[in-house]
């Protein structure tokens, strides 16, 4: 099967599970929704982060990289092709990964792992734990008698059918209508909550029937831990993501898809009423993102390439109250199926290639914005037409964007009470007077950012 095949594994697949009639609580639960997805970052590494950076900053989980044994390679996407369940991939054994689980909690960070469960190899060999396997066949786990009967690649969308049972990119479908394997997936996931996991994001679960994820979901020894699933959206499709916010999260792609559209093609003045007035999924079933691993890749969406105009979407996403964000958070790349640098170990971030888009000052800071600001409503919307927008919440934040080439000075209306707040994207204080205007001056490709509760800078 082709390496670029290979590579294009996530962008095709997609999202998990429903059963139940009513919707699930779909957004992490608690005073903190942002995710910092620390993509193939090793699990030393990603524990010490969780310490010296994400619990500091106010970010509630992180989403850590498939765990489990997977084919030998150094490329990206052979974490996604499993060989057993066994935590022995290139980013740490089982002690390394308790004990990052563990230093994440100390540190007030929860930890949603990536799983791969609708799907096992495309080759034979021996895996990174030394396990040896087939296509067809992980001693131990899975015989022949446990996949899908369509062997050859999914070729029509159209086609619900097709695009349940037969192989994504190549891959060995596992038939997860079938009771043993529910069981040993759940097995799998449990093993995983033993060791403190808080959630999952389930790769792939488009190619699930949702009836078989929320069978797998119900075996679980904690069934309402946070479930977020990859269904990518297409019109016309005959799997929808709709179908799986019974379960938990999907996460919305269009979302990040019209973020990119909007941001270098149209004007920022449309997103007034961006989410469900455009259609997608009810906020408490959306996973947003500005970027992720695929689409970074396959050119779909904004990514770290796009400079200050990918800073400013996620300092959008960040102050707008809809769905539960992920801050993707890689490394540079040329070749599209390179693998993390230094095996997944990160020394510094801005280092051998680590982006570490999670601890950009300007991106960092709107994550306690976005905390403090939790549960108000959108006020004072103001917009240029064009690339400049601003906005409240409530009483407790408001923001100004700046996407137009040249700088802006105006006065705001807010709704924040009088006083010297701290913007958090200058790292100047801004006063507001006792009717509630703000005035400063943005330069081109900046924003502006204040809070109730940061008034020193």
């Amino acid at each position: 099967m082709a390496r670029r095949t290979l590579a294009g594994i996530a962008a095709l697949a997609a999202a998990s599970a429903v059963m139940t009639p009513t919707v699930a609580e779909a957004s992490p639960p608690g005073s903190k929704d942002v995710t910092a997805v620390l993509f193939e970052w090793n699990f030393a590494s990603v524990a010490r982060e969780c310490t010296t950076t994400l619990g500091p900053a106010g970010y509630g989980y992180v989403q850590v990289s498939p765990p489990a044994e997977h084919i030998q390679g150094s490329q990206w996407w052979t974490s996604y092709q499993p060989v057993s369940y066994r935590i022995a991939g290139r980013l740490g054994d089982r002690a390394a990964f308790k004990s990052m689980v563990d230093t994440c909690h100390a540190a007030g960070v929860k930890v949603v792992a990536d799983t791969v469960i609708n799907h096992m190899s495309a080759g034979s060999g021996t895996g990174t734990g030394g396990s040896s396997y087939t296509k067809y066949n992980y001693p131990g786990l899975y015989s022949s008698y446990d996949f899908d009967n369509c062997t050859s690649q999914i070729s029509d969308y159209g086609d619900r059918w097709n695009v349940q049972n037969c192989e994504l990119v190549g891959l060995a479908d596992l038939d997860t209508g079938e009771d043993y394997v529910r069981g040993a997936i759940a097995g799998y996931l449990n093993d995983l909550l033993s060791l403190g996991v808080d959630g999952f994001r389930i790769d792939a679960a488009k190619h699930i029937p949702a009836a078989d994820l929320a069978n797998i979901k119900s075996r679980l020894t904690n069934p309402s831990a946070y479930w977020k699933q990859e269904v990518i959206y297409g019109a016309g499709e005959a799997v929808q993501p709709t179908e799986y916010t019974g379960t938990g999260d999907v996460q919305e792609f269009r979302y990040a898809y019209d973020l990119k559209r909007v941001f270098n093609n149209e004007n920022l003045a449309y997103l007034k009423n961006y989410g469900e007035g455009w259609g997608y999924l009810n906020s408490g079933s959306a996973g947003v993102f500005v970027d992720n691993h695929d689409t970074e890749r396959n050119g779909s969406t904004l990514s770290y390439k796009d400079n200050a105009t990918y800073t400013l979407a996620n300092v959008f996403m960040l102050a707008w109250p809809y769905g539960a964000p992920d801050i993707n958070s890689g490394y540079e790349f040329t070749d599209h199926d390179a693998g993390p640098p230094n095996g997944g170990r990160v020394d510094a971030c801005w280092q051998s290639g680590w982006k570490c888009q999670h601890n950009w000052p300007e991106i960092k800071s709107m994550v306690a914005f976005r905390n403090a600001t939790r549960g108000q409503s959108v006020t004072n919307w103001w917009d240029n037409g064009g690339d400049a927008i601003a906005f409240g919440r409530g009483n407790k934040g408001f923001v100004a964007i700046n996407h137009e080439s040249g700088s802006l000075t105006r006065t705001y209306q807010t709704s924040l009470p009088a006083g010297t707040y701290c913007d958090v994207q200058s790292n100047k204080p801004v006063t507001v007077d006792g009717s509630g205007r703000l005035t400063a001056t943005l330069g081109s490709n900046t924003a502006l950012a204040v809070y109730a509760g940061k008034s020193g800078c």
